[in-house]
């Protein structure tokens, strides 16, 4: 607006004047798209049409500027003539973007850390350093107190199923297959309990029922090896065999379910040659490592999103389908990381498999037939009447479950990792 002399209201040119300033903070912030926009609000001033009047309109249809019929594109093409990129407004970079050539760089922020904050990093590193140190002080002590056998042995201690180190011929081939065989039986038959009992407490069972629940199962996994091994050998081993009998029956021609000197449907067939087998052993850890995992699955389970089950619900799922599409897949990580926890103590268990099964030192696929063997059992089986180079075999026998349980275990924390409940909770 002008007077009658002519002459240019001065809050008008101290407007325009800040033009290029707010130009460049608001293209900072919001974009060209803002800039635009910010351009057009002052509509047509006194020297010509407003700048932002198509280019808001474009901005509030969506469409660009060459989109946009010709004769908007002409108007705009008025509203401001072509300059040198020269003359153009820069983004300014000092505060929200990358510092300028030359400039100070930006500060990240740091939260302080006063004397409490640093005695807690302190303490966590410490307990970290600590743990690392007494695994490698237990590997090295094996190693070391093994080192006279395997120096004997050499690769043949892996292939040797006998066990007589006062000759010079022992091996761990048998008591190997052995442990892995009652491990693999443990997983078995305890991972569906565990799933099915974590799933119950967290999603099915009634509030006033869950912490009953969980207070039972933690009571479980406190019970005492021993007592779980006289439970296997005078109780469930005589109750089971009408069970081994029949997977024999109807499985044998399996190797695994195979009885040597049995016939299929046999009825004199003795009882005897079901005990004391790999199976009733397997039942007995299984028991024993539930509770440790159905306790991780409950933690992961109970951790799925409400959001995502409200979603499952909203869309019409059942609830088994919700706990399919939703509490499943985002517990994966519970359900290996519990898996892998059950086994390492399924791998390493002593007094129950000792108590249950009959030592043999003679390979043995047959879970259903009487005879099977451990590392740790041989261990418990040998360590008070070891002569000193039997004792060294006992520790070569020790380092190598050692060295198979820790294989399990990275193995374990590598998958779980890789999974949505692993990868937040390492975030």
């Amino acid at each position: 607006m002008r007077d009658a002399l002519g002459r240019q209201d001065p809050a008008i040119e101290s407007h325009r004047a800040d033009r290029p300033v707010i130009a460049r903070f608001v293209s900072t912030v919001g974009g060209p798209h803002v800039v635009a926009t910010h351009h057009g609000l002052g509509g047509r001033d006194a020297d010509g049409p407003g700048l932002g009047t198509a280019a808001s309109e474009a901005s509030v249809s969506g469409r660009s500027g060459s989109d946009r019929p010709d004769s908007d594109r002409g108007q705009s093409d008025r509203s401001e003539p072509d300059r040198p990129d020269s003359d153009r407004p820069e983004p300014y970079k000092g505060q929200f973007g990358s510092p300028e050539p030359g400039g100070p760089a930006p500060r990240r922020p740091r939260a302080a850390r006063g004397f409490g904050d640093r005695v807690f990093r302190f303490q966590l590193t410490a307990t970290g350093v600590v743990v690392l140190a007494i695994m490698a002080a237990v590997g090295l002590f094996l190693l070391l107190r093994a080192g006279q056998a395997l120096r004997v042995a050499n690769f043949s201690f892996l292939t040797t199923a006998a066990w007589q180190p006062d000759v010079h011929n022992f091996g761990i081939a048998a008591v190997l297959t052995g442990t892995l065989l009652i491990a693999a039986v443990a997983v078995i038959i305890s991972v569906p309990l565990a799933i099915a009992t974590a799933l119950f407490i967290s999603d099915v069972a009634p509030r006033k029922l869950r912490r009953s629940l969980v207070t039972m199962v933690d009571l479980m996994a406190a019970v005492p090896s021993v007592v779980y091994g006289l439970w296997g050998l005078f109780l469930l081993q005589e109750n089971v065999i009408g069970l081994s009998r029949w997977l024999s029956d109807w499985f044998g021609w399996i190797p695994l379910f195979k009885v040597d000197g049995t016939q299929p449907g046999d009825p004199l067939a003795s009882a005897s040659v079901y005990t004391a087998s790999t199976f009733v052993a397997g039942i007995v850890v299984a028991l024993m490592v539930t509770p440790i995992q159905c306790s991780v699955m409950r933690e992961v389970f109970a951790q799925a999103p409400a959001g995502e089950r409200e979603g499952a619900y909203a869309l019409g799922a059942t609830r088994w389908g919700m706990i399919r599409s939703v509490v499943l897949p985002y517990g994966k990580g519970g359900i290996i990381g519990g898996t892998m926890l059950g086994l390492g103590r399924a791998l390493g268990e002593t007094i129950a498999v000792y108590m249950i099964i009959s030592p043999v030192f003679v390979i043995q696929p047959h879970i259903l037939q009487t005879g099977a063997n451990s590392v740790s059992a041989l261990i418990a089986l040998h360590y008070g009447d070891a002569s000193p180079f039997g004792m060294s075999a006992l520790m070569a026998a020790g380092l190598a479950l050692f060295v198979l349980t820790l294989a399990v275990n990275f193995t374990a924390s590598t998958i779980a990792a890789r999974s949505r409940s692993g990868a937040q909770s390492e975030v």
